[in-house]
């Protein structure tokens, strides 16, 4: 392969778009000025005190090293090399290398005075000095809670200085920073503007207060070694100018803090770089709420991409409780490393939330992916979340969703170990074998002592690979994950829905222009399953199969697809042909269901332990089908219908199967309390509601005219207002 030619598109049209809001939350603090909408949301701020500042002094520790701070978005990084950008003057040829980029919302940052220092490093390049306008502080607390670091241009001589003969230096100028101190301690910038009413003076600026400070000497001093062993990563946010770059004429090699392997970048072939660049600013164009985020090393080289649309962003909010990581094209060492989010809608259908091009499968490079798509997602992780056997995934995950139940997934498993075992005398009878210990046994001792006798029966103790994956069972084995919701994605059906997102449409050798052409293919005839599936679910009518009043209830509920499925356990009733009260602890009383292993008389029969509690109507049964499916077993619904419970309790219908599952693909962009202020949340906030708008017009023809009509009436309002301000 060969390296893609450099280049450098401007500012803003490779820099993440400017009107997303994963960041922004409740408003800035020094507006009193709160428009709320929907409901009560919580403010953080109601108990702070606003203390107004006039000096050009900056509070706070000692500055020391200001300009060696680092700056990073998500708010669990951790220390990492720094990235650089590289602006490239097209007309003159000439590479400047700027250390600081202009800010935006969303850094974040260890300390305050990380925050100042970041910001008058990047004012002395740029030649203008800046001041604290306004900070504020808790109540009845000198803990700083917030600040704004302004122009020192910003604002105009009082009245009472008028006359003074001291020069006029400040014009009014608007440039700014507001940063506030977040819930995990660190300072986030949440409003910025970087236009200056002024010519830069760069000599000036060097003299005033705030640069006078700054220790004099190479601000780039070599950083401490990086501990290897800690699990560290940043997300740099910034306006990428040399994204694609594949190296800076002024990097060198042979610095002493390259403690790590420099060269290790996205492997892309030449033109590839345009690719990208072509397709996110075509994206943007169309997806105000489109993001992406790059991963850059020392030279400007690209190492890991991820990105997201608005839809899919949306997506997640509803059918995000189980997500699995679609790994086929780094397994099989396609040309283009994919790695992509994946999830199941109402139909059952995979759904698409989020993609990723990496430079190798290490803990770093997941670490930085994971935190990329959980800053996306507001920082709300998945519940459940399905890999393949990958230790540094399995690392990473541990890393950045600690809570969330990781579980490898079952049919891929099954499947390394049947290719590994292909060699064996015995091979088809091994693999009846494993399927009974694996999907049959209902308790873990049963499991554990099945596996022992398959082991021995097989002579395969000394097999490394099953070794292996038999100390990693509660990862992988239906027994151990009985209270771990699995949305249907543990079932061995799903293997072609899910595993393979772009299964039949990328291969070994698609370049990545034809991806991304083919990428867009794949999306809008998942969009119109969708929307089909939708539509046959509406309109027809499920075939019964049985006289049970539980079948007809969820035919009028569930999607088509879905409810197909419970059908065959309502259908599987007839199976279980005694139900015997074991024991009662109060209103909790334990039932033993037999079932008939076949429709054979003398086939095995098999006990279930259904838990029943009268006072709530909940019920589990042993085999934990609600958990691993999403609805309820037979032998569950023949305990409700054993205690005259004619309709199934609601807590057992879920939303996310439901024909009428309301879905608008508009992301949630955070609180709803607007700062009327700050233009960048009036776009997000009017965006916002005129999607949704968009999503319930497109229901019926009906539903068009009045969505139409309403946006007429809507701009003749707005416009009689812009005519009164004429």
């Amino acid at each position: 392969m060969t390296d893609d030619t450099t280049f450098s598109p401007s500012d803003h049209a490779l820099s993440p778009c400017p009107n997303l809001d994963i960041t922004i939350e409740e408003g800035s603090q020094n507006s009193d000025q709160l428009l709320e909408h929907d409901g009560d949301l919580e403010n953080d701020h109601e108990t702070e005190q606003l203390f107004e500042i006039d000096g050009d002094d900056h509070e706070g520790n000692d500055l020391e090293n200001e300009c060696e701070q680092l700056f990073e978005i998500e708010g669990n990084g951790l220390e990492t090399d720094r990235d650089d950008t590289t602006i490239v003057d097209f007309q003159n040829g000439i590479s400047e290398r700027k250390d600081y980029p202009p800010p935006v919302v969303g850094m974040e940052f260890e300390s305050y005075d990380d925050a100042y220092n970041y910001y008058n490093c990047y004012a002395r390049e740029l030649g203008f000095a800046i001041r604290v306008k306004s900070s504020w502080t808790k109540r009845n607390s000198k803990e700083k809670r917030g600040a704004v670091l302004c122009c020192n241009c910003e604002g105009f001589k009082m009245i009472k200085e008028a006359n003074s003969r001291r020069k006029e230096t400040r014009t009014g100028c608007l440039a700014m920073i507001r940063l506030r101190l977040v819930e995990s301690n660190r300072w986030r910038v949440d409003e910025v503007k970087l236009e200056h009413n002024h010519s830069f003076d760069p000599e000036r600026a060097q003299n005033s207060k705030s640069h006078k400070k700054m220790v004099i000497g190479d601000k780039r001093k070599l950083e401490p070694t990086v501990d290897v062993e800690v699990r560290t990563i940043k997300l740099y946010r910034t306006p990428v100018v040399d994204a694609m770059g594949y190296g800076s004429s002024n990097s060198n090699e042979g610095e002493a803090n390259n403690h790590f392997d420099r060269s290790r970048r996205l492997k892309l072939k030449n033109g590839d770089a345009q690719v990208i660049y072509d397709y996110f600013c075509r994206v943007q164009l169309t997806d105000p709420n489109f993001f992406y985020v790059m991963d850059l090393n020392d030279e400007g080289h690209l190492r890991n991409v991820f990105w997201i649309d608005s839809r899919s962003r949306a997506a997640y909010g509803y059918f995000g409780d189980v997500v699995a990581l679609d790994t086929t094209c780094l397994s099989n060492n396609y040309d283009i490393p994919v790695l992509a989010f994946v999830g199941v809608n109402h139909h059952g259908q995979s759904v698409l939330l989020g993609c990723g091009l990496l430079a190798d499968e290490t803990l770093e490079t997941y670490i930085w992916l994971f935190r990329a798509w959980l800053t996306c997602m507001s920082g709300r992780p998945p519940q459940t979340i399905l890999t393949n056997q990958c230790r540094a995934m399995q690392s990473a995950i541990a890393e950045v969703f600690p809570r969330a139940h990781h579980r490898f997934w079952l049919p891929l498993v099954m499947q390394s170990m049947l290719d590994s075992l292909s060699e064996f005398q015995e091979y088809d009878a091994f693999q009846t074998v494993l399927r009974r210990t694996v999907y049959d046994s209902i308790k873990v001792e049963e499991f554990e002592m099945a596996w022992e006798d398959m082991i021995q029966r097989f002579g395969a103790r000394e097999h490394e690979w099953l070794r292996i994956l038999y100390e990693d069972r509660e990862r992988w084995v239906p027994v151990y994950s009985k209270d771990t919701s699995f949305a249907g994605m543990s079932n061995s059906e799903m293997v072609g829905t899910v595993s393979a997102f772009f299964d039949g449409y990328m291969y070994q050798q698609t370049s990545l222009k034809e991806f991304f052409h083919m990428y867009e293919i794949v999306l809008q005839k998942k969009h119109q399953k969708e929307a089909l599936d939708d539509l046959e679910s509406r309109d027809s009518s499920d075939i019964l199969k049985t006289s049970c009043y539980y079948e007809l209830q969820l035919s009028k509920l569930y999607t088509k697809e879905i409810f197909q499925k419970f059908q065959d356990e309502v259908v599987m009733m007839s199976s279980c042909f005694n139900i015997a009260q074991a024991h009662t602890n109060g209103p909790v009383v334990t039932y033993m269901v037999k079932e008939r292993d076949g429709e054979e008389i003398l086939r095995d029969v098999r006990n279930f332990e259904v838990m029943y509690d009268k006072a709530t109507a909940e019920v589990r049964c042993i085999c934990s089908c609600f958990n691993f499916k999403g609805y309820l077993c037979r032998h569950a619904l023949c305990v409700l219908t054993y205690n005259g419970l004619e309709e199934i309790p609601f807590q057992y219908i879920l939303p996310r199967w439901r024909k009428d599952f309301k879905r608008l693909y508009v992301p949630d962009l955070g609180s709803n309390n607007v700062d009327i202020t700050n233009p960048v949340q009036w776009f997000d906030h009017l965006y916002r509601r005129a999607m949704q708008v968009v999503e319930e017009g497109m229901i019926s023809q009906d539903h068009y005219m009045v969505a139409w009509q309403a946006f007429k009436e809507s701009l003749n309002k707005v416009r009689l207002v812009a005519e009164k301000h004429m």
